[in-house]
């Protein structure tokens, strides 16, 4: 079919993003089945467990597990925050 995959085009504009019940799990998983830490798992402002791998062929998966449910005005505040 002629499909190519990133590694073809020396890399990816696509992260397949996945909303899992368990990122540490799921982002152990990934890293044994040979994938390559691009972000590594952690907390992130906005609430979620979030990290981001490279798997063998290329591909970018971010996963996160939403840890914390924070009110607009407070996201906005830890982003500003971590973003400066």
């Amino acid at each position: 079919m002629g499909a190519l995959g990133p590694k073809a085009h020396r890399g990816t504009s696509v992260t397949i993003h996945l909303y899992v019940d368990n990122a540490d799990a799921w982002f152990a998983r990934a890293v044994k089945a040979g994938a390559t830490i691009r972000m590594p798992l952690e907390d992130i402002f906005w609430g979620a467990r979030y990290g981001i791998v490279e798997d063998p062929f290329g591909h970018k998966w971010s996963s996160a597990t939403q840890v914390r449910d924070w009110t607009q005005q407070e996201v906005q505040e830890a982003a500003r925050i971590a973003c400066g």
